[in-house]
C-alpha cells in the first residue's frame, strides 16, 4: 500500500485472540501483541548541487534517510555543465521530482523540466535505481509561461491525479490534472484548485501546492509567492473550492519556506519537510522536517534533517508497507 504528498497510512493494530476450550471454562485470553509493520520510506529529489539528477533515499523511520542510488536518473537532453541553480538554463532539468508507486508495480516520477516552458517530465523505475524516460507530456493549455512542481496525488475514488503549478502571465494557480488511462500516458486538460487564485492586486499566486485526505476533507499545503509563508487551506473536494484556514507563520516554521510534502506518521501523527532558501536565513539551504500530532493545528519546532539537510532540495516521500 502506498503513502505519500497526498495518500493515507492506514496502520492496522493486532486484534486481541481468545483461546476458547468447548466443555470447560475458557482459558485466560491470550493477547497478539499490537505491532506496527514495517514502514520503508522513499525519498526521491534534486540537490544543491545538480538540478539534471534525481537522487534516492530511504529510511525506516522517516528521519534517517541513508543514500539508495546518487544521480540514479538524468532526463534526456540535460546539460551537466550548467550550473546547478542557474535560472535562465533552458534545457532539460530535474527539478521538485514526486514519487508515485502504482498498481502495476512500478515507481513512476514526475518533474519540472524547466524554468520556463509547459512541459513536464516522467520517468519510471521496476526498483528506483534503474530509470526509463517515459515521455514528456506538455499541458495543452494556451500561453502557459511556467509548469513547476508537479505532485502525484491518489484520491480514496482510485482517481491518479497530478497537481501543478501553472502560470499564464496571471501568477501561478494550481491545478489538477487526472490519469486518463491506466498506463499513465494520457491526461485530462489541467483545471484550476478553485479558491487557490492569485491574490488580487498581485502576479505572485500559489506554488508548490500538496493535498492530503484526512477525515473526508482535502488540506491542501501552498506555498504564498507574496509572503513565502507555507499555509493551509481546506475543501471538501479535491477540485474546491478551497478555504484558507491558516495564513501567515501560522505553523512557526518561518519563512520563506518551499516544496513542502507532507506525509502520515505510523503513531497517528503527521510530518512536513520543506525546504529553507532565505540567503538572510541561518537555516539557508536547510531541508527541515516538522510534526504535527493535533489535526494540523499545532507543529513541532522545524529541525534540519538529519544526514541531508543543505545537500537535498524539494524532495518527496513515499512510504510503504515492507
Amino acid at each position: 500500500m502506498e503513502l505519500n504528498r497526498r495518500s493515507l497510512l492506514a496502520v492496522a493494530a493486532a486484534l486481541p485472540l481468545q483461546t476458547l476450550v468447548l466443555g470447560r471454562a475458557a482459558a485466560a485470553p491470550t493477547v497478539a501483541p499490537v505491532t506496527t509493520p514495517g514502514v520503508r520510506y522513499t525519498m526521491v529529489t534534486f540537490t544543491n548541487n545538480s538540478q539534471i539528477d534525481l537522487y534516492v533515499y530511504e529510511s525506516a523511520d522517516a528521519t534517517t534517510f541513508q543514500l539508495l542510488r546518487g544521480a540514479a536518473y538524468r532526463p534526456p537532453g540535460a546539460d551537466p555543465s550548467t550550473p546547478a541553480t542557474d535560472p535562465t538554463d533552458r534545457g532539460s532539468l530535474l527539478r521538485d521530482p514526486s514519487l508515485f508507486r502504482h498498481e502495476d508495480g512500478s515507481y513512476y516520477v514526475v518533474h519540472t523540466t524547466a524554468w520556463d516552458g509547459n512541459s513536464l517530465g516522467f520517468a519510471r523505475s521496476d526498483d528506483l535505481l534503474t530509470w526509463t524516460h517515459l515521455y514528456d507530456y506538455e499541458v495543452p493549455i494556451p500561453d502557459v509561461r511556467h509548469a513547476w512542481a508537479p505532485e502525484w496525488f491518489r484520491d480514496p475514488s482510485g482517481r491518479i491525479a497530478v497537481l501543478v503549478s501553472l502560470n499564464t502571465g496571471a501568477g501561478f494557480t494550481p491545478h489538477v490534472m487526472t490519469a486518463a488511462d491506466p498506463e499513465l500516458r494520457t491526461w485530462t486538460t489541467p483545471t484550476p484548485l478553485a479558491g487557490l487564485n492569485p491574490n488580487p492586486g498581485t502576479e505572485l499566486g500559489y506554488i508548490d501546492t500538496t493535498v492530503v485526505h484526512h477525515l473526508g476533507r482535502y488540506y491542501a499545503f501552498v506555498k504564498n509567492e507574496q509572503t513565502k509563508f507555507v499555509e493551509l487551506a481546506v475543501a471538501d473536494q479535491l477540485d474546491g473550492p478551497y478555504t484558507f484556514e491558516q495564513t501567515g507563520d501560522w505553523a512557526g516554521w518561518g519563512g520563506p519556506r518551499e516544496g513542502q510534502c507532507v506525509i502520515p506518521l505510523p503513531n497517528g501523527g503527521w510530518r512536513i519537510f520543506l525546504d529553507a532558501y532565505n540567503l538572510d536565513d541561518p537555516t539557508q539551504g536547510s531541508y527541515l522536517y516538522s510534526d504535527s500530532y493535533a489535526d494540523f493545528t499545532g507543529w513541532t519546532r522545524p529541525e534540519p534533517l538529519p544526514g541531508v539537510s543543505g545537500f537535498i532540495r524539494h524532495g518527496t516521500v513515499l512510504a510503504e508497507y515492507r
